[in-house]
């Protein structure tokens, strides 16, 4: 039921209608109804991945195991999301980026005190 309310409660803060979202996912006006209503068992993962990001919250939040708050840090859950299809080599290639950065960052602030 939390998948539901948590639909419901993020499409109503986007100020979207059922259709809008159900257009935006690929799936029935009737078929997001369903879902807020708790009345459709088991919604594919697809689907769910879909929702999260058209909400753009983790899947986590969306089916109630995260308490994240949905506009928190939202460019970062959508990179993180992208970041998890990688495989092991990009995961290193941006692992190194990102410590590069980190790096370069700390550079700066040094050369600023």
């Amino acid at each position: 039921m939390a998948l539901g309310r948590r639909i419901t409660e993020l499409r109503m803060n986007k100020r979207e209608s059922l259709q809008q979202v159900a257009d935006a996912v690929g799936v029935s006006k009737a078929h997001i109804w369903e879902l807020e209503k708790g009345r459709t068992d088991n919604p594919s993962m697809a689907l769910v991945t879909r929702l999260a990001d058209h909400f753009e919250v983790s899947v986590s939040f969306l089916v109630g195991e995260a308490i994240e708050a949905p506009d928190a840090d939202v460019d970062l859950q959508r990179m993180f999301r992208q970041a998890s299809d990688l495989d092991p080599r990009e995961r290193q290639i941006l692992d190194s980026m990102l410590k590069s950065l980190l790096q370069s960052r700390v550079a700066a602030n040094d050369g600023q005190t």
